[in-house]
């Protein structure tokens, strides 16, 4: 049986460090195949580098994703085309550089991972990730034995609408973005995992992964201030996706956290 592990938004340097020092023991203490993370945040909280892209890599990751802080980092929409295990959303203008999905490979088991923006309360212009997915998972027929879907976005009804939207059609859909790991993973009916949000990999102690005093503050006066990256109560948050005897379809899905 394969295990795939998906690791929510990874958050600032603590949030890369927590998966540097921990994944290998994660992946040998759970029986890890496969590893995707999403990596959005990992550059001081907004966006992603090349030096951090080869380190989350090395260290074990086999698969990176990104949401819409996509082209916060300058030099990254050059940097993105040098990486084949990274792959911006599916449903960015086609216009946009980088891959818009993965093919992962894995003791002969092909997998297929790509990501899709929701579209309520998000600012980038993304085509509808219904239709989007729908097409993905056309062009991906016959290239991979199974496919793990990401919904970056906000609302969790958009979410929830998409993974019954692709029940019995993908292995998984996981949400990311909003940081909040939910509590609502499942199989649903016709096969596919799925939760609504797999968590951040960074800081607790914090709101989303930013010092607390300042984002309360902003709240209460309105005034802007800077949002540095929190340090504390550090913990690696995801998912782990079993694929069925048929991987096109899971068996389980289990929320995961490891602390630093």
């Amino acid at each position: 049986m394969t295990k795939l592990l998906f690791i929510g938004d990874i958050v600032g340097r603590p949030g890369r460090d927590v998966v540097l020092a921990r994944l290998a023991d994660v992946r040998r203490e759970h029986g890890i195949d496969l590893v995707v993370a999403n990596a959005e945040n990992a550059a001081a909280g907004s966006g992603l580098t090349g030096t951090i892209a080869q380190s989350l890599l090395a260290a074990g990751v086999d698969g990176l994703t990104l949401g819409d802080h996509v082209w916060d980092q300058r030099g990254w929409e050059q940097e993105i085309t040098q990486f084949a295990r990274v792959c911006r959303p599916a449903n960015l203008p086609a216009t946009n550089p980088g891959r818009d999905h993965l093919l992962i490979e894995q003791g002969g088991l092909r997998v297929a991972v790509f990501t899709v923006l929701g579209r309520t309360f998000m600012g980038l212009k993304a085509e509808c990730p219904f239709l989007c997915a729908d097409r993905m998972l056309e062009r991906l027929q016959g290239q991979a034995e199974a496919v793990l879907v990401e919904i970056h976005a906000e609302a969790t009804s958009e979410k929830q609408a998409l993974g019954w939207y692709l029940d019995g059609r993908v292995a998984a859909v996981v949400g990311t973005h909003t940081h909040v790991p939910t509590a609502d993973a499942r199989v649903l009916p016709q096969g596919t995992a799925f939760i609504c949000d797999v968590g951040m990999t960074g800081p607790y102690a914090s709101v989303l992964g930013r010092e607390v005093a300042p984002v309360v503050a902003r709240f209460v006066d309105g005034r802007p201030r800077r949002f540095e990256i929190a340090t504390e109560d550090v913990r690696l948050s995801g998912v782990v996706v079993e694929l069925g005897a048929n991987p096109a379809h899971a068996a389980k899905i289990e929320l995961l956290t490891v602390r630093a």
